[in-house]
């Protein structure tokens, strides 16, 4: 689990065949291992191999399978790029942001850029997007501001466009969506009713 509380922005390294991505990164290298989880743009992502950190190798590896690559924006990216890093939650951290599972939903568009960020959202997710409500734009927690049938804003503050990729992001660009899982679980239990 995370909280949708970026860490760092870290940057595209290397992208390889078979959709193995290596990143520069330093925040998040800390206590890393191999097999450990860290979000991606909100994707939930396992580390397969870690730089030689004593030498100074500031990078970790992952890979990434087609699934995922054709469910989310991952495939957008190309060495250079920055990417949204933070590592899971502990039981003992502060719950910044809300629950978020790392599982994007859906790839949403930039419709306006932030701070105003609008962002058109598939027809089959708008019902889980509401006012006032939690929604993770590229593995940031946001709160909407207004929900449409096929969009919703949310305010980015200056701080959160500056440290995340959300202050770099264009009109026609893809976003991840995560909506609140408690959305989801409480609609699939009103089914069974």
């Amino acid at each position: 689990m995370f909280t949708g509380i970026v860490e760092e922005m870290g940057r595209i390294r290397a992208r390889l065949d078979g959709g193995r991505f290596e990143i520069d990164a330093s925040v998040v290298l800390d206590d890393l291992a191999v097999g450990d989880s860290v979000a991606h743009n909100g994707c939930c992502l396992t580390v397969v191999e870690i730089g030689n950190l004593e030498a100074g190798e500031q990078w970790y590896a992952v890979e990434v399978v087609p699934e995922t690559l054709s469910r989310t924006n991952l495939d957008d990216l190309a060495p250079g790029d920055v990417v949204n890093l933070e590592r899971p939650v502990r039981l003992s951290d502060r719950l910044g942001g809300h629950l978020v599972q790392g599982h994007v939903d859906a790839v949403g568009e930039v419709v306006t850029p932030a701070p105003d960020l609008r962002v058109r959202t598939p027809p089959e997710l708008a019902r889980y997007v509401v006012e006032k409500g939690s929604i993770t734009v590229d593995g940031c927690s946001l709160t909407v501001v207004a929900a449409e049938d096929d969009a919703f804003t949310v305010a980015v503050i200056p701080h959160t466009a500056e440290v995340t990729t959300l202050g770099r992001r264009r009109a026609g660009e893809r976003v991840n969506l995560e909506v609140d899982v408690l959305a989801k679980y409480v609609e699939r239990l009103m089914e069974k009713r």
